[in-house]
């Protein structure tokens, strides 16, 4: 059965309706590629970022994580459920991301398309009335006043210049579209150095004692915090060994910091090993790593000899408190002190562990509770002991440069006593164990980091920089000159002379052109007075 279809041809020349869908994406693709849309993402950007400047991120510090769902157990799940614990990778600020650089590249290629083409274009032909302008004059030349004389004085002053008969037209300041796309492209550039960073790039943080026994080889798992990209795996990480041989710090008599510089020894694993030195402001290099030193510090070395007579030595770092004088604060915990001989077994109850400061400078007097200069004039530790059940068994994350409090509270830890301590000073603890006070070794703190992009984005800044200038300080601008005969009637006291005229148009806003105008056309009347001159001497 075949269906007749009753609707009326269209007529011949009607335009054809435009597809609704493709006309939807071309005004989503124009209002996506926008400057205007290009300044809003980015302003999103930054706002998107806040939440990863104030919270705990996963791949930055986990433990700090940890402690917030402990101290806000209602509000951390729901903020997690968002991933504002991992915002950089979350998939809305990824989204945002993606839509700048989008975004950016959308609105770059089409002008610089236009760009280029206003290059390779001549300047336009002058308008038929130049007194219509914002500048305008008219001034008497010679009678042999030649067009290519004055487009002579506008090259000079490095002008774009064209030559059409008795007309001459130039234009200058293209350095502002330029500067403006090089402003643009760089942006685009230091965002995709961010992403180079962010995908291939990765860093660890290390805390590194002074001695052989203290190696640390560069593994996932010897940092204490680590963030690998998304496209580094840790066999990706390059093979090195480093040893703290030595730390040299100098400080001004006010107590302020004058020198760093560690020593240490590297073994590359394809070689023999080597000694290096480093810096603050100087990193170690090491292929593809860049080893960067944060900071210093000292760890007291504590031997406790326990009821039966075992003992145990350790040197424990602690953590600068933030005072100038590197008064720090750490604990030395022994779980497997107070083993009975005969069973063999540990009894939990019977851990110890001893909390509290050291001072590298003491005061002489108490309290002795700050450090009176960074350097070791009269070391001392001022040390709180503790006997029970330190809570490591229990599977429960913490720190091991603080003592879980959580233990004390419960009563299963039992504070047994405080005492200062010098160097080569014994303490001796209520159940006849001792502690004595051998010394210090130096700490460093350290951060190892690859960043791809690094170069990429340096260079960009720069360009970016240079973009901006020429594109705050340039000036698009126009000016015409045509030579006419000079009008009999005009009653110029000049028989023989000719009539240039000329006119100007700034492109952009630029108070300083009508100064600039006055000054080329004075060059203009100028030039062509001196060629009279030099023609008439010839003659």
């Amino acid at each position: 059965m075949t269906t007749v279809d009753d609707r009326p041809a269209a007529p011949a020349g009607t335009p054809r309706r435009p597809n609704p869908v493709l006309a939807l994406l071309r005004n989503s693709w124009r209002q996506l590629t926008s400057m205007r849309t290009a300044l809003v993402l980015l302003f999103l950007l930054a706002v998107a970022a806040i939440p990863g400047s104030v919270l705990p991120q996963r791949g930055v510090n986990p433990e700090k994580v940890d402690e917030y769902f402990r101290e806000h157990p209602e509000l951390a799940p729901q903020l997690d459920r968002i991933g504002a614990f991992e915002v950089f990778a979350s998939v809305w600020f990824s989204a945002i991301y993606l839509l700048l650089f989008t975004s950016l590249v959308g609105c770059i290629l089409p002008r610089m398309r236009d760009h280029l083409r206003a290059l390779r274009s001549r300047p336009p032909a002058a308008p038929k009335r130049l007194e219509r302008l914002p500048q305008h004059t008219v001034l008497e030349a010679p009678a042999a006043a030649d067009p290519e004389a004055i487009a002579a004085v506008l090259r000079r002053r490095r002008w774009r210049v064209v030559v059409r008969g008795n007309e001459v037209s130039a234009e200058k300041g293209y350095l502002k579209e330029t500067g403006n796309l090089l402003f643009h492209t760089s942006l685009v550039a230091v965002l995709l150095g961010v992403a180079l960073g962010s995908w291939f790039g990765w860093h660890g943080n290390r805390l590194l004692v002074a001695g052989e026994e203290n190696a640390f080889c560069n593994t996932r798992q010897q940092y204490s915090e680590a963030s690998l990209g998304p496209r580094v795996d840790s066999t990706d990480l390059p093979r090195f060994c480093l040893t703290l041989d030595d730390f040299d710090a100098r400080f001004l008599p006010s107590g302020q910091p004058e020198f760093y510089r560690a020593s240490v020894s590297v073994d590359e694993l394809d070689g023999t090993p080597r000694e290096a030195a480093f810096s603050v402001n100087s990193p170690l290099r090491l292929g593809d790593a860049n080893v960067y030193l944060l900071g210093h510090g000292y760890a007291p070395i504590l031997k406790y000899t326990d009821r039966y007579g075992r003992s145990q030595t350790s040197a424990v770092p602690f953590l600068t408190t933030g005072d100038a004088n590197l008064t720090s604060e750490g604990v030395a915990a022994f779980p497997d002190a107070n083993v009975d001989p005969k069973t063999g077994k540990r009894d939990p109850a019977q851990q110890i562990a001893f909390e509290g400061l050291y001072l590298p400078t003491a005061p002489e007097t108490a309290p002795f509770v700050s450090s009176q200069f960074p350097t070791e004039q009269n070391p001392a530790v001022v040390l709180v002991a503790y006997r029970g059940n330190l809570g490591l068994d229990a599977g429960i994350p913490g720190s091991v440069y603080q003592l879980d409090q959580r233990q004390v509270a419960n009563g299963k830890l039992t504070q047994i006593g405080d005492k200062k301590l010098g160097v080569g000073e014994k303490w001796t603890l209520d159940d006849g164990s001792t502690l004595e006070f051998l010394g210090t070794k130096p700490y460093i703190t350290l951060s190892v980091r690859y960043a791809p992009g690094q170069t990429l984005m340096l260079v960009a800044c720069v360009v970016l920089l240079a973009g901006l200038m020429g594109s705050l300080f340039a000036r698009r601008r126009r000016v015409w000159f045509r030579v006419l005969p000079a009008d009999p009637a005009s009653g110029s006291p000049t028989s023989g002379s000719s009539l240039v005229e000329a006119g100007g148009l700034p492109r952009t806003e630029h108070p300083g052109f009508a100064d600039e105008f006055t000054q080329l056309v004075a060059a203009v009347r100028d030039d062509g007075r001196a060629d009279g001159r030099t023609r008439e001497g010839v003659e």
